[in-house]
């Protein structure tokens, strides 16, 4: 029989919140409740991983309806990332943004992690290939590291970091995966991706455990 637990104090207060004033952010929350944005971090992701409460860019929260939670909560807390990890798409700088698309849809995934000498580099999504594409840029010969966003401008998780930890990471960095990395060297970090983590992961998570008895 799974263990079943209710949602803690704080998480009921943060529902009544947002029930009486949505949308708001999560700014004001920890305001009304005397505490910092960072310390609220964990009950916000977990509320919206399991659709007691939706978050919406730039608005702020909104109650979806839903007032009952069971979930393992002590679960998700010990889950490592490891656990859950699937294989990551990877491609080379040198790789034409027509290749990178065609593998991107042979793939069905939403974001590619770019490599330079088989290190982290960069990532590419299908927002930045819409971009190129109407740009009119000739896509069999520009490069896929023309239009990535390159380090250290992205998001990334350690294989030891707990699956909760990379859900916070999603949502308020508002993107749809993570490179899952393992650090490289001493002196100059470098990243090898070992694997990824999406919103789909978590999703398929919570249905899993949902279902166990």
């Amino acid at each position: 029989m799974e263990k079943i637990i209710q949602l803690s104090e704080r998480q009921e207060k943060i529902v009544e919140i947002v029930k009486r004033n949505e949308p708001i952010t999560s700014e004001a929350i920890a305001n009304k409740l005397n505490l910092t944005r960072a310390t609220l971090r964990p009950d916000l992701a977990i509320l919206t991983m399991s659709g007691i409460l939706d978050a919406r860019p730039k608005v702020g929260y909104f109650h979806t309806g839903k007032t009952n939670l069971t979930f393992i909560s002590d679960k998700i807390k010990e889950i490592k990332v490891d656990e859950v990890k699937s294989v990551p798409v990877v491609t080379d700088e040198s790789t034409s943004i027509y290749d990178a698309i065609v593998l991107m849809f042979l793939e069905d995934v939403g974001s590619i992690y770019v490599t330079n000498n088989g290190f982290l580099s960069g990532v590419v999504s299908r927002k930045d290939f819409l971009k190129s594409a109407l740009g009119g840029m000739d896509l069999t010969k520009m490069p896929i590291g023309m239009i990535m966003t390159r380090m250290p401008n992205i998001v990334v998780i350690d294989v030891e970091d707990s699956l909760l930890n990379a859900a916070i990471r999603l949502i308020d960095h508002e993107i749809d995966s993570l490179p899952v990395v393992e650090e490289v060297g001493q002196e100059e970090k470098n990243y090898k991706v070992i694997g990824r983590i999406t919103k789909t992961t978590i999703t398929r998570l919570f249905v899993e455990l949902g279902r166990n008895d």
